[in-house]
């Protein structure tokens, strides 16, 4: 059986897939052409991530696929239950890059603080004539240790991000919908492990004791934040959304931004995928990334043996 990784999969996941049997193709084949490539090569399992859409006219035009595989948690990029209604399995990886992401919100965090998104903007334009003035303007930095983060959606992800904060000696608070509490156990590299309980309590209490917001939620119709929900902020709280363009209304965003309301924000998804507005690119006070949340090499390596663990045990 023939596997189309259209968006890429690890080498860890093609060894494991090769060594069960399955031919493995890496060919990036372009949106337009990929029922006909699908079709002329016979394939049964195609794997994706963001940038591959799979929708009715794949699914429809292809019968050879058994398996459509999301490197990753979100599947909005597939009709799942339009492929599962015509029989095919859809499989993700929902475990795989949770710490990923967490990492990088205090990647933005960190930086934020201490304003190193500026600061790697500006010292090499201005660094040698202009020191003493740049050392001044990034002289208020302020620690995470101590300070409240605010989770919004505390499933896998968001309880990753909720342990690397508990690691950093903040306190969080969170909220979810679909969840009262949640037990989280910190794992240190001697063995060592510490468990902490938190329950979850309503949005506004979040949005209004938090003095940094982050955002784990999946894609939505409205807007998670906007206008009404920057107003119930602290003055001067900073937010991050490394979850998916469009919970975050960026209009509303620049907006608290210039006001005062929210003095920092960090984004690696953007309502307008892959250009984001120019607003938005060119506002000092937004740290910026371009959808990197599960880019690390362990993650990747993590989803594609996760990707190759399912398919195996559907198909042999």
């Amino acid at each position: 059986m023939k596997i189309l990784a259209n968006d890429g999969i690890a080498t860890s996941g093609v060894i494991a897939l090769e060594n069960a049997g399955f031919e493995v193709e890496l060919t990036t084949v372009a949106q337009e052409q990929l029922i006909d490539y699908i079709n002329q090569h016979e394939v049964s399992v195609l794997l994706v991530r963001s940038a591959t859409k799979v929708r009715k006219d794949i699914i429809d035009a292809c019968p050879s696929l058994k398996i459509i595989g999301r490197g990753g948690v979100g599947m909005d990029n597939i009709d799942v239950e339009y492929a599962r209604k015509k029989g095919l399995h859809v499989i993700n990886t929902p475990a795989a890059s949770s710490h990923s992401v967490a990492e990088l919100v205090f990647a933005h965090l960190y930086g934020m603080v201490r304003f190193l998104h500026n600061s790697n903007r500006n010292m090499p334009l201005d660094g040698d004539s202009k020191f003493k003035d740049l050392k001044k303007a990034y002289a208020k930095g302020v620690e995470l240790k101590g300070k409240t983060l605010g989770i919004l959606g505390f499933g896998r992800i968001g309880q990753a991000t909720a342990k690397v904060a508990l690691g950093a000696g903040m306190k969080v608070i969170a909220f979810d919908p679909f969840l009262d509490s949640a037990n989280l156990e910190l794992d240190f590299f001697d063995g060592q492990t510490v468990n902490f309980s938190i329950d979850t309590i309503s949005k506004d209490d979040v949005l209004k004791q938090a003095d940094f917001i982050t955002l784990h939620v999946p894609a939505q119709d409205d807007y998670v934040i906007s206008t009404q929900e920057f107003e119930i902020m602290k003055d001067g709280a900073c937010i991050v959304n490394a979850a998916r363009g469009g919970v975050i209304d960026e209009v509303a965003l620049v907006t608290a931004l210039d006001s005062g309301k929210i003095s920092k924000a960090a984004l690696d998804v953007f309502e307008n995928e892959p250009s984001p507005e120019v607003q938005i690119l060119m506002n000092p006070n937004i740290s910026l990334t371009p959808h990197i949340g599960a880019a690390t090499s362990e993650a990747q390596h993590r989803i594609g043996s996760e990707l190759a663990d399912q398919i195996i045990e559907i198909l042999k």
